[in-house]
Parts: C-alpha cells; structure tokens; sequence
C-alpha cells in the first residue's frame, strides 16, 4: 500500500525511481520496475549498486507477519547502503512509537491502539526498529505511521513529530496512505536530522 505510493510521489516530483519488488510495475515515465527477491542478500546490494541511486525507501510487510523475513531484509539494505554511501528511510510501524501520556508504554504494548490480532505485526516493527538502531554508522531514518493508515485522498497535510504517537485534534491517530508518501519524501527531499519521525493527518485552518 506504501511502496507504490512512495514511487508514484517522488516520480510525479521529477525524482528518477527503480521499483524493487517480486512483481514490480510501473506507473509513471519516471519510473523503472526492477524484479527483486529482497530475501536474497546478494540480489539486493547488487540491484542497490547498480541504480546508483542517493537514497533507497524500504517498505516492507508480511500477512501473516514473518518477522525473520522483515529483519532479514532490513539487514540485507542498511548492509548495502553502508558500503555505497545511501541514505535509507524505512517506513516501518506505529507500534515502535511511545503511547501519548505514557512514554514508558510501547503502541505495540498498549492495547488501547493494539488489539491482540495484530499484536505480532506491532511486535515486529519494534525488533525492525531495534535492528536500525544497531547500525549507528548507516544514514536511516525509520518513519513511524499512525495508528490508522489506509488509502485515501492526498491533501498534502500532516503533522510532523518523533517518537511519540500523534493524534488529531479529535483524538484520532490516522492518514491517508498518500499522505504517508507525501511526508516520506519530504523527508527525502529535506531530512528533519531525526532518526525516529511520525505523522498524523492536520486539518488546515
């Protein structure tokens, strides 16, 4: 849901994008579909390598959750991007972030955003997480969504905050896929110097 929007916001900015993906497509001029298998390590720096590219945007999500493949593949892109020189944004989970009011409380532990259906899903963003963080010597940003992301419209507003989860001004904590993207290349474009980041839908005024 991430990833093709990522792609379609930064080719509609004139930024040049290689799509990596098992089944990769591509919408846009400025868009090329490059087949990858991200469980193969050797595949993904080559793939990396060869684009020359600046920056690489990893979004990444197993149903049902496969951690192993999630971390895996993490691994396998800061590795690469250390050795070429590339900055990574990985768009991981909400559940890393702090509960608002309890900076203590994990979202992945707090059952008043995280049921227990999804509680694994939320449990692995917080190890891909983790797994960022012991790489100090790779440029990585990891952007946490809210607690609600769902395709929608792209209004181009959101709110900008770190490692703590962020609501609405009615309590809701949610945006658009397509805002999600928006922020994601903002971010590309002009980095905040965070390495946690999330955003929350913002009415205008």
């Amino acid at each position: 849901m991430v990833g093709s929007r990522v792609a379609a916001e930064a080719a509609a900015r004139g930024h040049r994008v290689l799509a990596l993906s098992r089944r990769p497509t591509a919408g846009h001029p400025r868009m090329t579909p490059v087949a990858l298998d991200a469980r193969d390590p050797h595949a993904v720096r080559e793939a990396l390598a060869d684009s020359a590219a600046d920056a690489v945007v990893l979004t990444v999500r197993t149903h049902p959750v496969d951690e192993e493949f999630l971390l895996g593949t993490t691994r396998s892109v800061l590795d690469s991007a250390a050795e070429l020189g590339m900055r990574v944004l990985v768009v991981g989970g909400a559940g890393a972030l702090r509960s608002p009011g309890e900076p203590h409380l994990l979202v992945a532990d707090n059952p008043a955003y995280v049921p227990a259906a999804v509680r694994a899903v939320a449990a692995a963003g917080v190890a891909q997480l983790r797994t960022c963080r012991a790489r100090p010597d790779v440029d990585w940003v990891y952007l946490s969504p809210p607690a609600e992301l769902e395709p929608g419209p792209r209004t181009g507003r959101y709110r900008r905050g770190t490692d703590t989860l962020l609501t609405t001004d009615d309590g809701r904590s949610w945006i658009s896929a397509e805002d999600l993207s928006t922020a994601a290349v903002d971010e590309l474009e002009l980095p905040c110097g965070q390495r946690h980041i999330t955003v929350v839908h913002h009415e205008s005024r």
